[in-house]
């Protein structure tokens, strides 16, 4: 566990945690005095955002985005890291995992306008802040990945397995992008409850507002990409299906000229006449023909 502190005015501190395990939780709980239970909550790998307040003390559970790639997305934990705000009027505890720009940022802010964080409520709704850019970080580099799938699909007409595993994994993570949003709603509205001014608060809503925005466009666009690339397959697939239906309809007359005369009968007229071998090979062809004429004229 690295322990920290950040930043420190004289109306309040910001410790941050980085690292804490199991065995660390009972000398944070004491120390800081905050519920053991809302600490373990910042160790679960999965735990879904939320937001608690025992009246001195509040608590927001976020997440937010990391560029970490992943092998297999199944969960939140896949494509976002829990970040622990703990707020009192004189204290902010931030308890992360990871190292993560959001907290960086924020740092450079405080070094360049102090003025804008005289409280902990106002460092707390600027690191939400930091939160969803993240998200909106993140929603340029898959749009940019969609844009690449697009022109595959569309321009050099791919087609294959590995193309719509493709589209699988990266409809996977913008949906689970979008499951951390829809669920950071609780601890947005929540801001409200914190003495900072309205506009502010609305500047963070606007913020959330528009990463969802962002996520439920990319979203609707891949489900829209993947339907398309799946019509174009099946579009090829009828291509040949009727490439082959066509040839067969060349080839079934004949065929069937073909094994009549294959036939061991002892008389057949054709046999005794000297341009029967010639007439019979010159209705095959007319009827090549008609049938090639006929399906031009039907535009098969």
């Amino acid at each position: 566990m690295i322990e920290s502190t950040l930043h420190k005015t004289i109306e309040y501190e910001w410790i941050d945690i980085l690292e804490m395990k199991q065995e660390d939780i009972a000398e944070i709980s004491k120390k800081y005095d905050i519920n053991h239970y809302w600490l373990e909550d910042c160790i679960d790998p999965n735990h879904l955002p939320k937001f608690e307040d025992n009246g001195n003390l509040k608590f927001f559970l976020t997440r937010l985005n990391t560029s970490t790639e992943r092998l297999i997305l199944n969960t939140i934990s896949d494509v976002s890291t829990k970040l622990g705000i703990f707020l009192k009027d004189n204290l902010i505890l931030t308890v992360h995992r990871i190292e993560n720009d959001a907290i960086k940022s924020l740092l450079k802010e405080i070094a360049i306008h102090p003025e804008n964080f005289k409280t902990p409520y106002q460092l707390a709704l600027h690191l939400g802040q930091k939160i969803f850019i993240s998200f909106e970080q993140e929603n340029e580099i898959l749009l940019d990945q969609l844009d690449k799938m697009e022109n595959e699909v569309f321009l050099k007409n791919v087609s294959n397995s590995a193309q719509l595993k493709r589209l699988y994994r990266f409809k996977r993570k913008v949906g689970l992008n979008l499951k951390v949003l829809n669920l950071s709603s609780d601890w947005v509205s929540s801001f409200e409850k914190l003495p900072l001014d309205s506009v502010e608060i609305k500047d963070l809503k606007d913020s959330y507002k528009d990463a969802i925005s962002d996520f439920d466009h990319l979203h609707l666009q891949t489900n829209n990409l993947m339907s398309m690339f799946l019509a174009l397959s099946d579009q090829k697939a009828n291509q040949v299906m009727k490439m082959l239906a066509i040839y067969s309809v060349y080839f079934l007359p004949i065929t069937f000229i073909a094994g009549v005369y294959g036939m061991n009968f002892e008389y057949m007229p054709e046999i005794t006449k000297p341009y029967g071998y010639f007439a019979t090979l010159g209705l095959m062809g007319l009827i090549v023909i008609i049938t090639f004429i006929y399906v031009r004229r039907k535009k098969w």
